[in-house]
């Protein structure tokens, strides 16, 4: 299963890479729904985070690129510290075994979720990885990615600063 995924993740990549690095306005259909467990066994459904704008970003620990963004979610986190955005890491089609020995070497402060069977991916129609979806606080998606983006770059930070709801 996972070198299937694998194959036609690196095809379509190799077909879609000018889309790679950019967020898109999102012109697709309605939000799917997503419940997956953490590696702790705590359950994460999308509509626990309503009021939070959300990064869901699906990751292999063999994808290079969705390796090689990690950092950058991370500052993005940090950039945006104490304000209500949360970031869901959505391992696909891996043994929990495989991503906790990928998460000995390179910690991350956001949970990952296991998609074992890769349901979940399936729903959200992803094909190419790293994918990543902006899902404003009203529960909608707003954004998508395809392929490694700079989640700290001015420009992202910004645009995801301006989905937070205000706090007044």
């Amino acid at each position: 299963m996972i070198l299937r995924f694998a194959i036609v993740a690196l095809l379509l990549f190799a077909t879609t890479s000018q889309a790679a690095g950019e967020l898109k306005p999102w012109s697709g259909a309605s939000t799917p729904s997503l419940e997956l467990t953490d590696l702790a066994g705590r359950s994460h459904r999308l509509g626990d985070y309503r009021g939070k704008v959300v990064l869901l970003n699906f990751w292999a620990t063999w994808c290079v690129p969705c390796r090689d963004e990690m950092p950058s979610i991370g500052q993005l986190q940090q950039k945006l510290a104490g304000r209500p955005l949360v970031v869901l890491a959505v391992n696909v089609d891996e043994p929990d075994s495989r991503v906790r020995s990928f998460l000995s070497q390179l910690p991350l402060d956001f949970p990952v979720l296991l998609d074992a069977e890769g349901r979940i991916t399936r729903a959200w129609r992803v094909s190419v990885l790293p994918s990543s979806f902006l899902i404003a606080h009203d529960g909608r998606i707003r954004y998508s990615a395809i392929g490694e983006l700079d989640w700290a770059s001015e420009r992202v930070v910004r645009l995801i600063s301006e989905m937070l709801p205000s706090t007044r």
